[in-house]
């Protein structure tokens, strides 16, 4: 077991102990610190010490970190398309139809079971020799996803995330004619008409912004980029219905129902057989947390996406999806 002693300093006496050693062991999670903490692996003067306790000028905490556990997912030979791999991190290409997370229902064929049969290098995350999954991408949207391998890039990539510095790109097809560009700043909680479902204003929610550009119409759709500076449940399928315009093939949210008032029969046709939400992340940009730099990851649209823009806009739209920098 790997066993750390920090010394409490003059300017840090008085502090909870809990965010001490959030300040002082970079390294770990928040919710990591909370289980050994639990566990008695965190003591003073030889004493498990509680996260309210109050640190003292000259004592000692020892951090007891046992070497991580295998995890209890299986490793699965899942073709995965990796776009970028280094010691800290992996960005991903998340296909539609694939589940992110093992789950009653969802027990294998999963990203995380993928990754672990994929990833040879990965550190404890959490205290479990596991992939960190960053963030989440609903199950039938594909695109750009990333994966911490340690604690210590895993906080930096979800503090990014929290603090609005990660820049997120997406591009959708919704449903209707919608020209030029606007902001739409609703806040986003669970419905309380249906469990499944997120809505704006609802009781409880949380401020969402997303700003949208439309990039070419299509037969009756169009063509957008949507930028997300909040990372709410199902943000931009419901701000997209909120505008009148739902995305594209969306079961949730009116994207089936509002393609059936189409006029075009053609475009009709191929909009109401859609069988999920025409909704891909485009691209994460953000500065590694490692190294500072300024790094930027691109998925390309899938077939089925391409498809569609091809299907409802001919060559001209193809050719602007093609050229989105």
């Amino acid at each position: 077991m790997k066993a750390n002693k920090i010394k409490i300093e003059v300017s840090e006496s008085g502090e909870r102990l809990d965010r001490f050693l959030a300040q002082n062991a970079p390294d770990l999670t928040r919710s990591r610190i909370q289980r050994l903490m639990e566990d008695g692996l965190v003591t003073i003067s030889g004493k498990a010490a509680r996260p309210s306790k109050k640190v003292v000028r000259g004592e000692v905490v020892e951090l007891i970190v046992p070497p991580a556990e295998p995890d209890s997912a299986q490793a699965e030979d899942i073709s995965l398309e990796i776009i970028h791999e280094d010691g800290h991190l992996l960005a991903v290409a998340k296909p539609k139809g694939l589940v992110v997370h093992p789950a009653p229902g969802h027990r294998g064929g999963t990203l995380v079971n993928a990754l672990l049969h994929h990833v040879k290098d990965l550190s404890g995350v959490g205290g479990v020799l596991r992939p960190g999954i960053v963030h989440r991408l609903d199950k039938d949207t594909s695109g750009v996803l990333l994966v911490a391998k340690d604690d210590k890039t895993h906080r930096a990539l979800q503090e990014k995330f929290k603090s609005r510095e990660m820049e997120k790109v997406y591009l959708a097809v919704v449903v209707g004619n919608l020209t030029g560009e606007g902001v739409v700043d609703l806040p986003i909680g669970r419905s309380p008409a249906d469990r499944k479902k997120m809505a704006v204003s609802a009781p409880r929610s949380r401020s969402a912004l997303s700003r949208w550009r439309a990039i070419s119409p299509l037969r009756g759709a169009t063509l957008v980029e949507v930028r997300i500076e909040t990372g709410r449940t199902h943000q931009i399928r419901v701000h997209m219905a909120a505008l009148g315009h739902p995305v594209a093939g969306d079961p949730l949210y009116g994207g089936i129902v509002r393609a059936k008032g189409i006029m075009e029969r053609d475009a009709r046709a191929v909009l109401t057989a859609l069988k999920s939400q025409a909704l891909h992340a485009y691209r994460l940009s953000f500065d590694h947390p490692a190294t500072g730099a300024r790094v930027s990851f691109v998925a390309p649209p899938p077939e089925e996406f391409r498809a569609l823009v091809a299907k409802l806009g001919g060559e001209r739209a193809t050719k602007l999806l093609q050229e989105v920098p």
